[in-house]
């Protein structure tokens, strides 16, 4: 037979179980909105922090082995990762000039940039180069390999068993003028772009529409009224102090425009 002393044992301990739930849960809340209210940049400054721990721990440890921090860090890329990234960095140094000097400089600028969205279709490039060398479909698509233009003529020389010279076919060459075409090409007008082609045009194009509606000149201290500084710096300055001491220079600044000041 239970007893009211077990009922009452049973009670305490369930009641003891509710308060460790509930504390459990409102810690559970509590950890979860703190980690709401860390924005984007309060993770980016996180990570930018670890970063920087991270390469810190890495150079001490370097020290320690009297080893070259630098030198240990490049040997992690390869030679090809290497060409990559300074071909990157003389292109950088080359397009750093931003200033407008003329149409044709504005012009050139943005052929190159445009240029950086071009994505050869390598696989109907070797498709067509396939047919100009009278190639078996698929032949250079398989291989990875490429012929420069430049080789078209001694590529379509094909050799029998004998050692004879054979002389390429009239389908061969006509193919060979379609693809490697100079400025003594007859053929225009013959060449359809597919529909993939079409569309990142549009999407090009559409995209330059919209950078164009947004774009808008920055413009420096056209509501400032009259100029009170010599530099950028200086300019900055003279807020500052403009933004503490207005409001107790007004009147002074309104005496002496009115010249009335003593």
């Amino acid at each position: 037979m239970v007893t009211v002393e077990d009922r009452k044992a049973k009670l305490d301990e369930l009641r003891a179980k509710m308060r460790t739930s509930t504390k459990a849960n409102r810690q559970s809340l509590i950890k979860e909105s703190a980690r709401a209210k860390v924005t984007a940049r309060d993770m980016a400054r996180i990570e930018r922090q670890k970063k920087l721990a991270e390469t810190l721990r890495t150079q001490a440890e370097a020290e320690e082995r009297g080893e070259d921090v630098e030198r240990s860090k490049n040997w992690e890329w390869t030679i090809e990762e290497n060409e990559k990234w300074e071909k990157k960095l003389a292109r950088k140094a080359r397009r750093a000039d931003y200033e407008f000097h003329d149409d044709v400089h504005a012009a050139h600028r943005r052929y190159k940039k445009d240029l950086d969205f071009i994505k050869p279709d390598m696989e109907a490039y070797n498709k067509q180069k396939d047919q100009a060398l009278g190639l078996a479909a698929g032949t250079l698509l398989g291989s990875g390999s490429s012929t420069p233009s430049g080789s078209s003529s001694s590529a379509l020389t094909v050799f029998d068993p004998s050692g004879a010279q054979m002389v390429p076919t009239v389908e061969q060459r006509m193919a060979v003028d379609a693809f490697y075409r100079d400025a003594n090409t007859l053929l225009y007008a013959d060449n359809k772009p597919s529909e993939e082609a079409i569309d990142r045009l549009i999407s090009k194009l559409n995209r330059d529409v919209d950078k164009k509606a947004k774009f808008s000149r920055k413009r420096h201290n056209e509501d400032e009224g009259d100029i009170t500084y010599i530099n950028e710096r200086n300019r900055v300055f003279n807020k500052k102090i403009a933004r503490y001491y207005d409001k107790y220079t007004a009147e002074i600044r309104a005496s002496f425009e009115r010249g009335t000041a003593l």
